[in-house]
């Protein structure tokens, strides 16, 4: 989730660095696409449920599978020198079967994800998108809490795969693929119905 920030020049990464090493605390964000800036406030705690419950489950999988490290932001990913990111989860991919040093950059990702709020649709949707694609991120899901549902991308895709049954994720060949049944996730993370009055 981001927002444009309201201050209009191109920015460099030395800029937004210093942003980072001023901010108090790990909130809010700040991301480099193209010299523009967003800036993400904190998130609600629909968005919190969601990342945490999605972490815990491609997490597993991914170690399972031995196909790298899930990470969370506000860790920080540089596809390119100029660029900088924050996804809510991603995927760091394995490097000759073991997890990337602690201390070495981000470059790479085997999958992005953003969880959606109204100031970052734009930005999510297409800023960040479309960056995604073509510097050969193989998948992009950009959850949408609203709607529950999954917007699927890949480098090629001109539109999302929309998904609010099953997902499948088979980022390697030789593994069984990662299932989520998307209806029963969300039912999970939304808030208990009240119970009903005493009569």
């Amino acid at each position: 989730m981001s927002m444009p920030a309201l201050r209009q020049h191109r920015w460099t990464i030395e800029e937004v660095e210093r942003l980072v090493d001023e901010r108090e605390g790990y909130t809010p964000r700040y991301e480099l696409v193209g010299g523009e800036l967003l800036v993400t406030p904190g998130p609600n705690r629909l968005h919190q449920r969601i990342v945490r419950d999605l972490l815990v489950l491609v997490s597993e999988y991914v170690k399972r599978f031995r196909l790298g490290e899930v990470s969370f932001g506000p860790g920080e990913v540089k596809l390119t020198p100029q660029t900088r990111f924050e996804p809510d989860l991603f995927v760091i991919p394995a490097l000759n079967g073991k997890i990337p040093r602690w201390r070495d950059a981000v470059t790479q990702m085997l999958l992005a994800i953003e969880v959606l709020s109204p100031s970052s649709a734009r930005h999510d949707r297409i800023t960040k998108r479309r960056f995604f694609q073509q510097h050969g991120v193989p998948q992009y899901w950009v959850i949408d809490p609203e709607a529950q549902a999954f917007e699927i991308w890949t480098p090629t895709d001109d539109r999302a795969e929309l998904i609010d049954d099953r997902l499948v994720w088979q980022p390697l060949e030789t593994a069984p693929a990662f299932e989520l049944d998307v209806r029963r996730f969300f039912a999970e993370v939304a808030d208990d119905e009240d119970p009903p009055a005493d009569r």
